[in-house]
């Protein structure tokens, strides 16, 4: 190890991510499964060349008009998130410091990544489109929008910066959709509940790819990593869809909303971000880490202790009740 860190000068991104790059080729396929193998939405929604497409229709709609209004606020706003894509590919191409060869590493995650991700805004937007309780039009308008306004995430076009944010997204993401697989399943909705429990599963592999490639930095620039690390945890860590807005709206109006709904129902709350955080913390044993430069070490240092200072904060959090009238939601 200690010859590695000789061999590549501290906050050398580009020798770095030249580091990663066969450790990218090379472990792909354990977070990444065979197009032939994965599910298909259509594995999962009613098939129109069967005589018994009406009924299960029928079926789907009568199970979605139980689910409560929060919860379809939430799922809207979580399949927007994910019709985003476009944005957040584009992104992950403009980091610096990377082979953007189609053929090498990064490029292929970036491909791959988005041809797995690209199956789960399909299957909840077809769902929504089915079960009658959505205004289609206005969610476009939001979709539109969203990808008309892009992001502004704090990452820059920093790596290391963009291996944390997308590993902190991708554990929030699948803690929000297994949550609503789980209201959905209580609701009586089963067939929600498997789509969301099987797009949840898609984001753990991914969460599990992001934070690899930050253990394989940390290995050779730590410090670097742990105040990137640092920075972002200051900023706050914004959802991709912050600047979420309906029709006539200003940006950022409907997001509020939407994380509104999602703190009452417990589908995303300020003590999951803490414990996303932690599980950051431990997967990367920031504690432990050792050697590192003046900035790294105060960097580790205000790291470790901010668990502990989030959530007093959210302690005192109170949680939002008044109801918001979507333009999404038919009533």
């Amino acid at each position: 190890m200690q010859a590695l860190t000789q061999q590549i000068p501290e906050g050398s991104r580009k020798e770095v991510m030249a580091y990663l790059e066969p450790f990218m080729l090379n472990e792909m396929s354990e977070y990444l499964k065979p197009v032939e193998e994965m599910w298909q939405p259509a594995d999962l929604l009613p098939d129109a060349s069967r005589d018994t497409f009406f009924e299960e229709i029928k079926e789907l709609q009568e199970s979605a008009r139980e689910l409560t209004y929060d919860l379809v606020a939430v799922l809207i706003g979580d399949t927007i998130t994910e019709e985003a894509l476009p944005t957040y590919e584009s992104w992950l191409t403009m980091v610096k410091d990377v082979d953007k060869n189609e053929q090498g590493g990064w490029m292929k995650w970036v491909r791959a990544w988005t041809a797995e991700e690209n199956r789960h805004g399909d299957l909840l937007n077809k769902y929504l489109y089915l079960s009658g309780r959505v205004n289609m039009r206005e969610m476009e308008i939001s979709t539109q929008y969203l990808l008309q306004d892009g992001i502004e995430i704090g990452t820059g076009n920093d790596p290391y910066r963009n291996f944390i944010y997308t590993s902190f997204q991708e554990l929030a993401t699948n803690v929000s959709h297994r949550r609503v697989a789980g209201f959905a399943k209580k609701d009586g909705d089963k067939l929600l509940a498997k789509m969301c429990g099987v797009i949840a599963s898609d984001e753990a592999r991914h969460a599990k790819a992001y934070m690899s490639f930050i253990s394989k930095a940390m290995e050779v620039d730590a410090s670097e990593v742990m105040v990137a690390f640092e920075d972002m945890m200051r900023k706050k860590i914004v959802m991709p869809a912050h600047l979420l807005r309906e029709s006539g709206e200003p940006q950022g109006e409907a997001f509020t909303h939407f994380s509104d709904a999602a703190q009452r129902l417990g589908v995303y709350t300020a003590v999951d971000y803490v414990d996303i955080l932690k599980e950051l913390l431990r997967e990367w044993n920031v504690e432990s880490v050792r050697e590192l430069n003046e900035a790294g070490e105060r960097a580790r240092d205000y790291l470790v202790r901010l668990p502990d200072r989030l959530l007093r904060l959210a302690d005192r959090m109170k949680m939002p009740e008044q109801r918001y009238r979507f333009k999404w939601i038919h009533a």
